[in-house]
């Protein structure tokens, strides 16, 4: 057997982390493949509730978190931190996720080592460069500095096409966070953990998680007074509201809904409750990425709280709805799903559009082909019809 790829998984975020989880794992399982998992600290306790929920201890840690980071700081102390790696630990491959700085610079770190890179995610698209931002034109840029394209969907995989990026290249593999959502619901119990609200089973859970950027502010406020008026207008539900640490979430979210009945605010939980909580809810409220695609695995409809979406397979199967933050269209489409059974069904009883649970499966199968090991290139992934 030829020497095994030294392949190096960058990773900064609890979301990445998430979503590299299957395929870290499956490359330590592989003896094809010499790991080398690099931590930047990007988030701290976040990201290390995930590595430790999935056993994964990082053989690299960079650390770059500080108080109040600026994106400049952390592109600055990333870069030179990975350069000093990619030095000493020669890898064959950088594997990168999503559209985080840490993606990013982990993309650029690798162009100036003329090291090729594998961005897990590639191609999705709002072709909105300040929505999300950075987010949109991080992974613009990570595509120009991509050789291996692992895109999720069909849809991500025309948009590269689109700007140019030869077929060759592309994978369409299935969403990792399938896999990850997957393998941990499979072992969880039913209801939630003792240290949460407790719901009684004569109402219905509507979970709400925001954090955006380009939703501090104005918008978080207009997003609250909607969450005021279902619930008022909803005696027979409950909000749980997972508030971020960031503080100009919470310095809107708690004046304007602590204390209001059958409203609960709870800290940032850790991933296995999270699963808990989205399949106990009725209802999911998010501006998250990650979540929109994990919530129709579990049959959950999903109301981005956005303008437009990166993910917009969920959109147009019907799973999710884009409604911004215009309190009226929260208040609208939460109210028509919560009244109109059918309606609720024709969002929740459809199979999910992101993955299939065999996304790692596919990465580390393109990588072989890549690198000689394997004479095919693995299928693309396809989404079911029908409810799985």
């Amino acid at each position: 057997m030829p020497a095994p790829i030294r392949v190096m998984s960058v990773f900064g975020t609890r979301p990445e982390a998430i979503k590299m989880a299957p395929v870290l794992l499956a490359l330590e399982k592989d003896p094809h493949f010499t790991p080398i998992h690099v931590a930047t600290g990007q988030h701290r306790e976040m990201l290390d509730q995930v590595l430790d929920l999935f056993g994964i201890k990082p053989h690299v840690d960079l650390n770059i978190m500080e108080p109040n980071q600026t994106l400049y700081g952390i592109t600055r102390k990333a870069l030179e931190g990975l350069e000093m790696e990619i030095l000493a630990q020669k890898p064959d491959l950088i594997l990168v996720q999503g559209d985080t700085t840490t993606a990013f610079v982990a993309g650029l770190a690798g162009f100036y080592a003329k090291v090729p890179v594998g961005h897990v995610e590639a191609g999705l698209r709002t072709h909105n460069v300040y929505d999300p931002f950075p987010e949109e034109m991080n992974r613009r840029l990570l595509s120009q500095l991509t050789d291996l394209h692992f895109a999720p969907t069909e849809s991500s995989c025309e948009n590269l096409l689109k700007e140019g990026f030869p077929k060759e290249k592309i994978g369409i593999t299935g969403n990792t966070v399938t896999d990850a959502l997957l393998s941990i619901a499979a072992g969880l119990p039913e209801g939630l953990p003792a240290d949460l609200p407790q719901i009684s089973p004569d109402k219905r859970m509507i979970l709400v998680e925001t954090h955006r950027r380009e939703n501090l502010g104005t918008p978080m406020q207009e997003i609250c007074t909607a969450l005021r008026t279902i619930v008022n207008d909803f005696t027979n539900c409950e909000i749980i509201f997972s508030v971020h640490k960031n503080p100009k979430v919470r310095e809107v979210v708690f004046p304007a809904l602590q204390g209001v009945e059958r409203v609960h605010l709870i800290e940032p939980v850790d991933y296995t409750t999270l699963i808990r909580l989205m399949r106990a809810s009725t209802l999911i409220l998010t501006d998250s990425g990650g979540i929109q695609e994990e919530a129709p695995s579990l049959g959950k409809p999903v109301l981005v709280l956005r303008k437009t979406t990166e993910r917009p397979e969920g959109v147009h199967a019907g799973v999710a709805k884009l409604v911004g933050t215009d309190q009226s269209v929260i208040v609208s489409e939460a109210s028509r799903l919560l009244s109109d059974s059918q309606a609720y069904q024709a969002m929740s009883q459809v199979a999910s559009p992101y993955g299939d649970g065999r996304a790692a499966e596919r990465i580390l199968a393109a990588i072989r082909h890549r690198f000689g090991i394997d004479a095919d290139r693995p299928r693309d992934f396809a989404p079911a019809s029908g409810r799985g």
